[in-house]
């Protein structure tokens, strides 16, 4: 994460800025301030924590861009308009590459769009695609599917996205989100294909794996009738954990194989095969006409007292049956104004926002909450906390 140490600030008053970034105003908190920035076409946060001497100037981690070099530039700026004296720093644009827009890759945001509005008919999903080389080959050999990939290292994401520019692939789709955050956005039968291929066996803590039977459930909702799921390792225990509960899924079609070949491998899967191990092949074929998604309900918080929540406000968390929610931090700008990070969702795939209380309204800040159960089931318990019914 790019960063600078400063020794003396200016403290200008806010909003100030120049052509590359605007920064418009700031809530502190103990001693970490949030200054709202403008950058490009992105807004995000940027920290100044610290006190008198060593002020450490970052992006702040929860609304940082997507573009490295967008966030490098506004504390560049910033660094310029309003700081004395740096003691240090690591900052490194290395060519305008850094500001230019992944066009492959997506937030979620942009990726219900995309399904809502694609001209695809067939979509394959690749969970951990690494280096990439089976999701191009995917998409080369199936121009008329639109290949998804999902991947939470994002120096892989933005890798692959440049091989599949320089290849001029237009039929690719790349997230750096949790896989399991991603399923829940998929519309029931709607998938051709799904590919998890040697995931991380974590043979000490299951509950890091991919695979869980709620995973299992997600893949056979989202699977067509007819539709495959394709999992790939070189870990018999790993594979024999899959197999458990896919087979545990109603009208269950399972077919295993050992060492079989395909015209693509892993870098990882060379590695195996020069070192003589098993390879494994797990496909499950879903039968299930899985009923569509059905949710309901909005994001709105109605009145808020702002001087009730400043006056009542505590870290708390808060645990229902399949969701929680943290409240984090409260944060105040200088006219009054309330900015509140919190925590919520599913246990497994939780959201992490901001919420801005003026006198008239409150309203998330920046990002919205996704549209999943858990999350609504969150943000009633959250207005709830905001208006004091709930302590």
């Amino acid at each position: 994460m790019p960063n600078f140490i400063a020794t003396s600030l200016k403290n200008l008053e806010y909003p100030f800025g120049n052509d590359e970034a605007q920064f418009l105003w700031s809530a502190k908190a103990g001693e970490e301030n949030l200054i709202y920035t403008m950058a490009k076409d992105c807004e995000f946060f940027i920290t100044v924590k610290g006190k008198k001497d060593n002020y450490v100037i970052k992006g702040e981690k929860l609304t940082r861009p997507a573009r490295l070099g967008v966030l490098q530039k506004a504390l560049i700026s910033f660094r310029d308009l309003n700081v004395n004296a740096v003691k240090s720093q690591a900052i490194a644009i290395k060519n305008e590459k850094q500001l230019q827009a992944k066009e492959f890759i997506l937030s979620d945001v942009q990726f219900l769009d995309l399904l809502q509005t694609t001209k695809f008919k067939r979509i394959f999903v690749e969970i951990g695609f690494g280096s990439g080389r089976h999701l191009l080959y995917q998409a080369r050999n199936n121009p008329e599917v639109l290949v998804v990939g999902i991947e939470v290292y994002k120096p892989s994401c933005e890798q692959v996205n440049n091989l599949a520019k320089d290849q001029n692939l237009k039929n690719i789709a790349l997230l750096n989100l949790d896989a399991r955050l991603v399923l829940s956005l998929i519309e029931s039968n709607s998938i051709e294909k799904v590919f998890l291929h040697f995931p991380i066996p974590w043979e000490k803590s299951e509950k890091r794996r991919v695979v869980s039977a709620s995973f299992a459930k997600e893949v056979q909702r989202i699977l067509a009738v007819g539709a495959k799921f394709e999992l790939r390792s070189d870990d018999r225990g790993y594979t024999d954990f899959t197999i458990g509960h896919f087979l545990n899924l109603p009208d269950a079609q399972i077919q295993i194989y050992k060492d079989r070949f395909l015209e693509v491998s892993s870098k990882y899967e060379d590695r195996w095969v020069r070192q003589n191990k098993n390879i494994y092949d797990m496909i499950f074929t879903n039968e299930l006409d899985s009923p569509k998604q059905s949710l309901k309900g909005d994001f709105e918080f109605g009145n808020i007292d702002k001087e009730l929540v400043a006056a009542k406000f505590e870290n708390k968390i808060f645990k229902g049956d399949d969701y929680f929610l943290h409240v984090e931090r409260l944060y105040k700008k200088e006219n009054g104004d309330l900015l509140i990070r919190v925590a919520f969702g599913s246990f497994y795939r939780p959201e992490h926002c901001y919420i801005l209380i003026t006198p008239n309204e409150a309203n998330y800040f920046i990002k919205k909450p996704l549209l999943t159960s858990e999350n609504l089931k969150a943000h009633e318990c959250l207005r709830e906390y905001l208006t004091c019914k709930i302590s």
